[in-house]
């Protein structure tokens, strides 16, 4: 099986509520989105998918969340949850399977990992 993996960061606030301690006040990250698909099969050009055409996907999604505050997002703002690395990156990948199963056949996503500090991440991924 091949694996390809491409980064971005985008910056944006967000408070944690309920939570006792510091995170509960509002403050920033500037957050690393790591995005993994893979695959069984290269294409004619020995590629599994360019990586321009997952990057353009992941833009789509980081267009919105980059300079938001995350908790104003109707992701987070009306379903109950707090915007932790958790639920950002449950939510990017729910905004990615679709669109990265439809740039080819036997495309998968597999995982999105979020971090909200260089030594601190949440990964997600369906088994």
């Amino acid at each position: 099986m091949y694996e390809l993996t491409v980064k971005s960061r985008f910056s944006a606030a967000h408070s944690l509520c309920g939570y006792p301690g510091d995170c509960a006040r509002l403050h920033g990250h500037t957050w690393t989105v790591e995005v993994k698909v893979c695959g069984h099969e290269l294409d004619k050009l020995g590629m599994l998918v360019d990586f321009k055409d997952i990057k353009r996907q992941l833009s789509r999604i980081i267009d919105q969340l980059d300079h938001s505050l995350l908790n104003d997002l109707p992701e987070f703002s009306t379903g109950g949850s707090n915007p932790t690395a958790e639920n950002l990156a449950y939510y990017i990948y729910q905004s990615l399977l679709k669109p990265v199963a439809e740039l080819r056949p036997g495309l998968k996503l597999k995982e999105i990992s979020v971090w909200e500090s260089p030594d601190a991440y949440a990964t997600y991924r369906e088994d």
